[in-house]
């Protein structure tokens, strides 16, 4: 074996890195915001059981549903001041 041809495995390995790398985030955001839209909406329907005993609720439509999948706990808390506020 040459150098040339050392060197062009080496810089393949790299390559294959590089586009393992590219295809791993996207997956890892994908499932971070699928987890989150799990969370949001069982935290939605909880805040609207037990709201509900105490006068307070939040309506579920589609926008409510992308906020609070989008942004998890948090997006359900700016939902509640939003709603109180607006």
């Amino acid at each position: 074996m040459n150098i040339g041809t050392i060197l062009a495995f080496v810089f393949g390995l790299f390559l294959l890195y590089i586009i393992g790398m590219l295809l791993v985030i996207p997956i890892k955001l994908i499932l971070k915001l699928i987890a989150n839209g799990i969370i949001g909406g069982i935290l939605l329907l909880i805040f609207n059981l037990i709201g509900g005993l105490i006068g307070l609720k939040l309506i579920i439509n589609p926008l409510t549903a992308i906020i609070a999948g989008l942004l998890g706990i948090p997006g359900v808390i700016l939902l509640l001041i939003m709603q109180n506020i607006l």
